[in-house]
């Protein structure tokens, strides 16, 4: 899959499930509960003990239109690692120009990490495919995204940090072109528990909403 086969992709659904879990094995389960919630889409992070292993085994092992990307890449060195594992595109919390150089010389998607204005316009100018804004909770949720697509409607911007159920349809409406959804969707206790059906049924919920917003398009107040 190329890049822009990627980057449509993750707009169309526009959810990017974060799997921040404990064990490859927990990181597994994630995986196949949020495909068969309708989102063939995940983002395994670098905090999960063996993530490039998990990378390397979700690729081998799921469809080939699943999209698995790699998360919290700090440095091209880790990138370097994922990329070689197979993931299709990097996310980062923080702007790294080699990573992102790195990105675009492989022909991989990236996702930088930014928050002011300043942040955003240099990630993107630098060649991040989308802006991460986070943590975007933290600094106003929906309303901070609407307030910067006032003077930056060309940046893609994919909130992370704050996203629920309560809220995605506010950030949708208020610009984002997708979202970064993670322990709102990816339940460790449930995964532990052994109700990975919780996960599929919050999939499906967080499809259903991103649809509708966009259909409606009108500004939801969380």
């Amino acid at each position: 899959m190329n890049k822009e086969e990627v980057r449509r992709q993750i707009i169309g659904i526009g959810i990017v499930p974060v799997l921040r879990v404990s064990s490859p094995k927990l990181a597994m389960a994630a995986a196949e509960a949020v495909l068969a919630g309708g989102v063939p889409i995940v983002e395994v992070t670098l905090t999960i003990p063996k993530a490039v292993d998990v990378i390397r085994e979700l690729v081998m092992s799921m469809s080939s239109d699943v999209i698995v990307g790699a998360g919290t890449v700090l440095d091209a060195q880790a990138a370097q690692q994922c990329l070689d594992s197979g993931a299709e595109f990097l996310v980062s919390p923080v702007f790294d120009l080699e990573t992102i150089k790195l990105a675009n010389s492989a022909g991989k998607l990236m996702m930088a990490g930014a928050l002011t204005p300043t942040e955003i316009v240099n990630a993107w100018t630098r060649g991040s495919d989308f802006v991460k804004v986070f943590p975007c909770g933290n600094a106003g949720g929906p309303k901070y995204i609407q307030a910067l697509r006032g003077p930056l409607p060309h940046i893609p911007l994919i909130p992370t940090g704050g996203v629920s159920l309560d809220t995605a349809a506010a950030f949708i409406t208020a610009g984002a072109s997708a979202l970064g959804v993670g322990s709102e969707l990816i339940s460790e206790s449930e995964l532990k528990a052994g109700n990975p059906m919780h996960i599929t049924r919050t999939a499906k919920q967080f499809v259903t909403i991103v649809q509708e917003a966009r259909q409606t398009g009108q500004l939801v107040t969380p």
